[in-house]
């Protein structure tokens, strides 16, 4: 079977199965540990894990439920609003946990009905906003198989989050949605420093322009979010969380929380920081 390999392992998260459940378990116990609910799907970001890890954990592990869930459906991807968007065919990932395996039947199902480019786990890219989720899919739901998709950030993002629900319904399988991204990237590396610098400009990212992103995913309004990321820089991945959210809506979803947030300052004072947001979406 074909197999896409780690490739941030040992760098931005652990290498090791022990070193993994090491950090994963340290995660569970941070704040207010993971969410008990109908929980369907949310939205994690894709720092190190030292830096973010503990969000991304927290809103996987909130997804989990006594059903059984036959695929984790993964949202995300740099990409240009002009990007074609794509998904990964066949095979498995590897994991230090193990290998998750493609759900193939139903990518299969999804490629006759959506224009989107096919990759093999050869071609498919080695993609931060992947990779750091994919332990913590294996080690919460270590018998689901997954669909792995990058999305651009174009009035096509809230359609692929639809027809994944729609497909997915059709092949009777029980999903959760996850979609990857991060929010601001504020200051002179990213070349965004409209608030100026210091405490100042990280309240401002903190209390302004992360909360309208976060409101536009809270309401699970996709055209904003798209338009959120675009417009006002306050997340990598807008289509990723745009079809997150309209696929979690057309499973059932009518509400969400807001798990978590913080910023990379928090861990490392600098004049260039990132904000990182965790979401939840719920059936009640």
């Amino acid at each position: 079977m074909e197999k896409k390999k780690m490739a941030f392992a040992g760098s931005w998260y652990p290498a090791t199965d022990v070193e993994c459940e090491a950090a994963i378990q340290g995660f569970l116990k941070e704040k207010q540990g993971p969410c008990n609910g109908r929980f369907v799907g949310g939205i994690v970001p894709h720092a190190g894990w030292y830096f973010s890890g503990s969000i991304a954990c927290r809103v996987i592990a909130s997804l989990q439920s006594d059903e059984k869930v036959d695929t984790v459906f993964l949202f995300g991807a740099h990409m240009h609003k002009q990007s074609e968007p794509f998904i990964l065919t066949h095979g498995a990932i590897e994991t230090p946990f193990g290998q998750i395996e493609v759900d193939k039947e139903l990518v299969d199902k999804i490629c006759a009905d959506i224009g989107i480019s096919k990759r093999s786990a050869h071609k498919f890219p080695d993609d931060n906003t992947f990779e750091l989720q994919y332990p913590f899919i294996k080690y919460f739901f270590p018998h689901a198989k997954i669909v792995v998709c990058g999305v651009a950030p174009s009035a096509f993002a809230p359609v692929i989050g639809s027809m994944a629900v729609e497909e997915a319904k059709d092949l009777s399988r029980t999903v959760r949605f996850i979609g990857s991204t991060d929010m601001t990237h504020y200051g002179p590396d990213f070349g965004f420093t409209s608030a100026g610098t210091g405490e100042k400009a990280v309240e401002w990212v903190k209390n302004q322009n992360d909360r309208h992103a976060i409101k536009a995913m809270i309401e699970m309004d996709a055209s904003d979010i798209i338009a959120q990321g675009l417009e006002n820089k306050n997340m990598c991945c807008s289509g990723a969380a745009a079809a997150t959210a309209a696929a979690c809506k057309k499973y059932g979803a009518v509400k969400a929380v807001e798990l978590d947030y913080a910023t990379s300052f928090d861990k490392s004072a600098s004049k260039s920081f990132v904000g990182y947001s965790g979401i939840l979406y719920a059936l009640s």
